[in-house]
């Protein structure tokens, strides 16, 4: 049988088992185990040994359970409240003022957790019973607490890039560092569109009555800035280290784990059933991560053996004579696609087999070693519009469990709509002007 039909064969087999709901790393395992087997006998089964001890051998992959963990703390013991007070009284006076405060609010708790899963649970839990109290229209406040908990696989410690950097032998500390710039411009562009539709319709978002913050002191407005900057000290612990290059990845996220677990002491809110709670969801969500590498890593491994990657590069760059842009966008409109009936980790393990090889071979006029950097970057943006996107976007779901009754699952739907569409302006700025990804990571190299 030629390669590439045992490559779609694989892929077809894959698919078709997904539809049937069972695990993502469990279909692509078996399938990769199997497609092994059959094509070099019992020798295959030492294709997923060696990418089980390539994960395990892997050092970065310490930063995944703590920085989970890390976000699970802050989640369970509501270290975010105080911020959010702090917002609530700087902004709360104008229109929208409370939608700009979550934005602001989910921009720096993605920088602590790397997940977005912990952000709409904070968003949800501090944000959302206020906004609904403060008479915020329903779709606004959905999609604010849906977008900005989005930000968390892009801006560091993002667990997805940590994820891509496994599957793309590529530098985590460089892909996190270029996520920072994209993610700081998508957040900006977030807050101008949520500032402007609540200024020319107030109804979205009505500001809190003046009256109500009269008796609000210039004193107590400073001490909430103390009292919300513990987020910011947090991540400074974490990040600055690392930044200047006193720690290494792995030791900046057990600072930050440090850190946080003090702070929450302080504040005598860590207690026993906080740290079973974390731990319990920390084992099991780094266990499902990383048996959805290892079968990424196995299943990559047969289609490097197959020589897939290089017959489909012939086909589109050699028989079809596309250019290199050309493919680059029919791979993310693919992604887009895919994004709208399956999660990030199943886009990732099922396609960076084929397009980050290719991807890496394409002329693009950006230097080798910097092109899956900002291919990781683009990646991550169009996870981000999967989270929100028709019918089964990821977000969507759990805003609909975070949320009252009386958010349909039309108004979640349909407040996605915006959001989705400014995620994919930025999405065709960074393709179009990559200097923004990849500018912090090479200034950072000089240094």
């Amino acid at each position: 049988m030629p390669q590439e039909m045992i490559a779609l064969l694989m892929f077809s087999t894959m698919l078709v088992l997904m539809i049937t709901g069972q695990r993502v790393f469990a279909v692509i395992g078996v399938v990769a185990v199997i497609a092994s087997l059959a094509l070099w006998g019992t020798g295959g089964q030492a294709m997923g040994f060696s990418a089980a001890m390539k994960l395990m051998k892997w050092y970065p992959m310490l930063t995944l359970p703590m920085f989970v963990f890390m976000g699970y703390v802050m989640s369970e013991t509501r270290l975010a409240e105080d911020l959010y007070k702090m917002f609530h009284v700087w902004f709360g006076p104008i229109p929208g003022g409370l939608a700009i405060g979550t934005l602001l609010l989910m921009v720096l708790i993605s920088a602590m957790n790397g997940l977005s899963v912990a952000g709409m649970a904070i968003g949800a839990t501090i944000a959302l019973p206020e906004l609904v109290r403060r008479g915020y229209d329903k779709q606004m406040i959905s999609g604010v607490i849906q977008a900005g908990s989005s930000l968390g696989i892009l801006l560091p410690p993002s667990v997805v890039l940590v994820l891509y950097a496994m599957i793309a032998r590529a530098p985590v500390s460089d892909l996190w560092l270029a996520g920072i710039m994209p993610g700081l411009m998508m957040a900006a562009i977030f807050l101008i569109y949520v500032a402007v539709r609540c200024w020319l319709q107030p109804q979205l978002g009505p500001p809190v009555p003046r009256e109500e913050l009269a008796g609000v002191t210039w004193g107590h407005r400073i001490a909430l800035l103390r009292e919300g900057a513990l987020p910011l000290i947090i991540f400074a612990t974490m990040m600055v280290p690392f930044v200047k290059g006193w720690t290494s990845l792995v030791e900046s996220s057990v600072l930050g784990v440090v850190t946080t677990v003090i702070a929450a002491v302080l504040k005598r809110r860590f207690t026993r059933k906080v740290l079973e709670v974390a731990l319990r969801n920390t084992l099991g969500i780094s266990c499902m991560f990383m048996w959805i590498i290892l079968a990424a890593l196995s299943f990559g491994a047969v289609f490097d053996g197959l020589g897939a990657v290089k017959a489909i590069e012939t086909l589109f760059v050699g028989e079809l004579g596309l250019s290199p842009w050309t493919i680059l966008i029919l791979m993310q409109l693919t992604f887009l696609i895919m994004g709208m009936f399956l999660d990030d980790t199943a886009m990732l393990v099922i396609v960076a087999p084929l397009y980050v090889p290719l991807v890496a071979q394409l002329d693009l006029g950006i230097p080798k070693d910097q092109v899956l950097i900002w291919y990781g970057v683009l990646y991550t943006i169009t996870c981000q519009i999967a989270y929100l996107t028709p019918p089964f976007g990821y977000n969507l779901f759990l805003m609909r469990a975070f949320a009252p009754p009386s958010f349909t699952m039309g108004d979640i739907y349909r407040s996605a709509l915006p959001f989705c569409g400014l995620m994919l302006i930025s999405l065709i700025i960074i393709g179009a002007f990559p200097e923004i990804a990849l500018w912090l990571p090479e200034y950072l190299k000089t240094k």
